[in-house]
């Protein structure tokens, strides 16, 4: 039965027969096939049928949550009789958000050192993406903001606190100053992430408590795109401080922190906006002996970032 709840799993996740046979690698017939043997193993329809899919009937909603589970334990097992006989292999799937890109390697390049079998795929995705597509088992794991993860389902790991950097040409006046205030970056002329992301509604809520309108004359998804705007000269961008550490080390711009407060309230050592980015993953005990190593390897980096007093 497990092959056929993983091909009922696929067709939930790609809402197509076409698309989740290909997926799975089985013709289309063969999938519709496997999907009504399944409904008479169960007694219950599963699926509403017409010309084309048309969606889970409420049993195949209840059918699909035992499908997970059951499935998700089924390649536990595969996974922990792997590692007993061979040691740590297989490909792990990461999903990250596009502000924590660039910072992923801090965590892949130890655990792949460590574990040189494995084969990590990352993927950018949207925290809200993440947190589907690890319930889904489209992913093993994410790294996203936390105050986004439910407290069901999921466990969390933080890594690092994202603080915010107001990004510019060098030879803007601005870039002197050792610090801004929220309020003083809603008066820039802005290009932003689009709202579909979180970083842009953290950034709107700073601004939004300063005061201060989120009024982009630009908008995007991507990081190049407002980075590349940015070198104009006309706009300026709210961006990740340890992200705008891999644009300003060619001296064309410059990255000044953002802190809480009025501007006559911000010396240079005030407190700067935060927010926490960590580890999730689906909560399972016990975890697959791939899930646990990375587990294992965020919590010394949060050890070692605590005991060095970084964020």
């Amino acid at each position: 039965m497990i092959d056929k709840l993983e091909m009922f799993i696929a067709l939930a996740n790609e809402k197509h027969f076409g698309r989740a046979a290909e997926v799975i690698g089985v013709t289309q017939p063969t999938l519709s096939s496997a999907m009504k043997q399944l409904e008479d193993q169960l007694g219950v329809q599963l699926i509403h049928r017409g010309s084309r899919y048309q969606g889970l009937t409420p049993e195949g909603e209840r059918a699909l949550d035992w499908a997970l589970r059951i499935v998700a334990d089924a390649r536990a097992l595969k996974a922990d009789m792997r590692t007993a006989r061979s040691g740590l292999s297989g490909n792990l799937r990461l999903g990250v958000i596009p502000t924590a890109l660039p910072m992923v390697v801090d965590l892949v390049a130890p655990f792949t050192e460590k574990h040189p079998k494995v084969r990590v795929s990352i993927l950018s995705r949207t925290s809200a993406e993440i947190l589907e597509q690890i319930e889904r088992l489209e992913l093993d794991a994410g790294i996203t903001y936390l105050d986004t993860a439910p407290s069901r389902r999921v466990e969390v790991r933080p890594l690092y606190l994202e603080t915010y950097c107001l990004l510019m040409r060098a030879d803007t006046p601005l870039a002197q100053r050792p610090c801004l205030t929220w309020t003083e970056v809603g008066q820039q002329p802005l290009c932003l992430l689009s709202s579909d992301m979180q970083n842009r509604r953290i950034v709107d809520r700073h601004l939004t408590a300063a005061g201060a309108a989120s009024a982009p004359m630009v908008e995007s998804n991507s990081i190049i795109v407002l980075v590349s705007h940015v070198q104009t000269g006309r706009w300026m961008s709210v961006v990740p401080a340890k992200l705008a550490d891999h644009f300003v080390t060619q001296r064309e711009l410059a990255a000044v922190p953002i802190v809480a407060g009025a501007p006559e309230d911000a010396p240079e050592d005030a407190p700067k906006s935060g927010q926490q980015v960590g580890l999730v993953v689906a909560q399972r005990d016990p975890h697959t002996p791939m899930l646990q190593a990375l587990i294992d390897l965020a919590e010394a980096m949060a050890r070692k970032r605590a005991g060095s007093g970084t964020a």
